[in-house]
């Protein structure tokens, strides 16, 4: 059984990010979307709500499981045996980020690949940081999140 994990903040999951967990879901037996626990970063959400967010936006994806994980991404990979992690590429800018990254982590575990999709062109200015300036502007983020999500994202906000 092939697993791959497509690890992240997700502070908030948009529909980018579940644009490639149904694409990575396609390719993998198993696919972990593993929440980084990074008590360094400040976020809107504890990793237990971007579980939990994440739990509810994937559960009509069969092959999807929800994690959350500290430290090297590499160590995770290893400990739930991933042959591979995902990632989403929206331009060109996070290519070089993102392939130093996995070049890094290739030295680190050299049986653990980056597997890289492209966003859907319609999420490519996308980010959970967009969602967040606008949503904290007033905003609409309709078409940046599922409902589920927005409505977390305005309580919060409203808090």
């Amino acid at each position: 059984m092939t697993t791959a994990i497509y690890p992240g903040s997700f502070d908030p999951v948009t529909n980018g990010h579940l644009d490639i967990i149904r694409r990575a879901a396609k390719i993998a037996d198993v696919l972990i979307v593993a929440v980084l626990n990074n008590p360094s970063k400040t976020s809107m959400f504890t990793v237990e709500e971007r579980v939990e967010m994440l739990r509810e936006t994937t559960k009509d994806i069969e092959n999807v499981r929800v994690d959350s994980f500290s430290g090297l991404t590499v160590d995770y990979a290893r400990k739930e045996h991933a042959v591979c992690m995902v990632r989403g590429l929206r331009a060109v800018t996070d290519f070089d980020y993102e392939l130093q990254l996995s070049q890094t982590n290739k030295v680190l575990a050299p049986e653990v690949d980056t597997v890289f999709l492209a966003t859907d062109l319609k999420y490519a200015y996308l980010s959970s940081s967009v969602v967040k300036e606008a949503a904290g502007f007033g905003g609409d983020i309709s078409g940046f999140v599922p409902s589920y999500v927005q409505k977390k994202v305005l309580d919060k906000l409203a808090k």
